[in-house]
């Protein structure tokens, strides 16, 4: 009887299995990856913080000086948004490569050093803002913010509640955001409104050092940590852990069927397949 448990539970671990595959080394030697994006025309972007550099998947360079951005995405015509957390600002790429300033203020003072970034279906960006980026500058704001950048371009703050925000993703039908405290390791999450105001603050997982994170169609939030890659299903419960070579410091799903998870881990860029179809931008 024993034995037949066992065996049981074992097929069922591998048909609930989240990953198909193992860990792949896409590409490596880079100072401090961060901020992967899955794109239609370039493929994967990511960013190399202190090498002031947006790579391509093939270490080619999309973009150098890169404000030594963070965290990036696309917005619904799919130009890239990128939080440039040395020049204190989050822009977007245009298709001619001229940079246009979305936003580098809240009430006439200078962010901190704008970090992750998300775009909800309307096309209204938010974004958090810790004090990371800073390296001995001057903060002119004495709190770090989640923000969002609406449509017309007004720039709001929708909350103060972190000392270190980091990573944020929405569920699937965009009714909640995640938002991540790296410094205090814990994952919160928010009802959205529609006009982008958040309520409702509550726990939904404790994780150590979170920062990206994404989720796929199922709900379940794909997060980074001190120790790889948690999933958690949408009631909070970690389902799994991906490890990798190095400290995960973000995530994104990509290819064409949206079922490779790549992670951004200290010097290098990783995959692994997954058995679930994640959501991108």
């Amino acid at each position: 009887m024993l034995s037949m448990m066992l065996i049981t539970a074992l097929v069922n671990a591998e048909a609930n299995a989240l990953v198909d595959g193992p860990v792949e080394t896409v590409a490596e030697g880079f100072q401090f990856t961060e901020g992967p994006v899955w794109t239609p025309d370039e493929g994967l972007l990511f960013s190399d913080i202190p090498a002031d550099t947006i790579y391509r998947a093939d270490e080619s360079v999309f973009r150098r000086p890169s404000g030594k951005s963070n965290g990036l995405t696309l917005d619904r015509e799919g130009r890239l948004i990128a939080c440039e957390h040395w020049n204190r600002r989050v822009t977007r790429t245009e298709p001619d490569g001229s940079i246009t300033v979305l936003a580098d203020a809240y009430e006439g003072k200078k962010f901190n050093s704008p970090n992750d970034v998300v775009v909800r279906s309307d096309g209204s960006i938010f974004f958090t803002d810790p004090p990371y980026g800073l390296e001995g500058r001057e903060a002119e704001l004495d709190f770090s913010g989640v923000y969002i950048i609406r449509q017309e371009g007004e720039v709001e703050l929708l909350t103060d509640a972190y000392s270190h925000p980091n990573g944020l993703a929405f569920s699937p039908d965009e009714r909640m955001l995640y938002i991540g405290d790296s410094h205090n390791g814990f994952i919160d999450v928010y009802d959205v409104a529609e006009d982008g105001t958040l309520s409702n603050q509550r726990r939904f997982c404790d994780v150590p050092v979170p920062d990206g994170m994404k989720v796929d169609e199922d709900g379940r939030l794909w997060t980074t940590s001190s120790d790889g890659i948690q999933v958690f299903d949408p009631d909070g419960e970690r389902v799994e852990l991906i490890e990798f070579p190095h400290p995960p410091a973000n995530c994104a799903f990509g290819d064409e069927d949206s079922k490779t998870l790549y992670v951004t881990a200290r010097s290098g860029v990783y995959k692994v397949r997954t058995t679930v179809v994640g959501i991108r931008p």
